[in-house]
């Protein structure tokens, strides 16, 4: 008796339908007749020997097995993918590609040394590179968009996989006559909770890893909240205020005293940057082979 496989268009409909909330919605996403789309759901429902979801005038919510079905579903999709992307490289003269989300400091520190080191091993992949904050990196892994992500926050989802590659520093930054400027005995985190700093967007991994490190302390609203490390520095460098930042993305302003580092007096200002992906646990191609140069204890790195 030969076994029965998922219907991958009802899995793809199934995961639509659990990410937005409704069977109408879900359909919408994927290109499918809602009557039809119900019919795939109730089919699911038949084979599964159980309801998937509640349905309400309101929407479709998932029932305690329709969540685990809609992982296992995630899983299941991102493998056939992947056995895609492998039947097309395949019968390919060209290059792999291999698409990549990584946050800022990554992306502009250390991610080009990495993608050295992955050619050097593998040969020649073409790059699809987006960069991103935390929060989008996690999100386009979980749908699918990329093969990889690497962020820096320290909250990942367990529904992804993930693997920590690297450690950062966070630095205090001011501005040369700042008042913080020279201190030797530094300042605490407590300090730091009760003044008004410039910070990254939420989302970013750099301000979820500053909002880990004062958790508890009641921090003061920031001075001003901007989109990108190069925005952050600019502020400082003029006046504004004092920033926690990835030395990684100070090593310059540093060098040259645009900038002065401020010592913690907690010396636990760190966070993990991680390699996260969707599906099967284990990597395979030039995925893999990436994480793994990231991790390399020779790699650039920050600490």
């Amino acid at each position: 008796m030969s076994e029965r496989w998922p219907n991958l268009r009802a899995l793809e409909l199934f995961v639509a339908v659990v990410d937005e909330g409704s069977v109408g919605a879900g359909a919408r996403k994927v290109g499918i007749a809602q009557p039809n789309a119900s019919r795939l759901v109730a089919e699911l429902e038949l084979s599964a020997g159980t309801a998937l979801v509640n349905r309400s005038p309101r929407g479709s919510t998932p029932t305690a097995t329709g969540l685990l079905f809609a992982e296992q579903s995630r899983a299941v999709l991102n493998s056939a993918r992947q056995f895609n992307d492998w039947m097309r490289d395949a019968g390919s003269t060209e290059a792999p590609e291999l698409k990549i989300g990584a946050s800022m400091t990554i992306a502009e520190h250390l991610l080009p040394a990495w993608l050295t080191g992955l050619r050097r091993r593998v040969g020649p992949v073409r790059v699809d590179l987006r960069v991103l904050n935390s929060a989008q990196v996690l999100e386009e892994v979980r749908n699918g968009s990329l093969q990889v992500g690497f962020v820096e926050t320290p909250h990942v989802p367990d529904r992804l996989n993930s693997m920590v590659v690297q450690q950062d520093e966070l630095v205090v930054v001011v501005a040369p006559g700042h008042e913080w400027s020279g201190r030797a005995g530094g300042v605490s985190l407590e300090e730091l909770s009760q003044t008004a700093l410039v910070v990254r967007e939420q989302g970013s991994g750099t301000r979820e890893a500053l909002q880990e490190i004062l958790a508890g302390l009641h921090p003061v609203e920031p001075l001003q909240v901007l989109g990108s490390n190069a925005a952050v520095r600019v502020a400082v460098a003029s006046g504004a205020g004092p920033a926690v930042l990835s030395r990684l993305a100070l090593a310059g302003q540093l060098a040259s005293g645009e900038l002065v580092s401020v010592p913690l007096q907690d010396p636990q200002a760190r966070r993990p940057l991680t390699a996260v992906w969707q599906g099967p646990r284990r990597l395979t191609g030039a995925a893999a082979e990436l994480v793994a140069v990231a991790a390399q204890p020779n790699s650039p790195n920050p600490a």
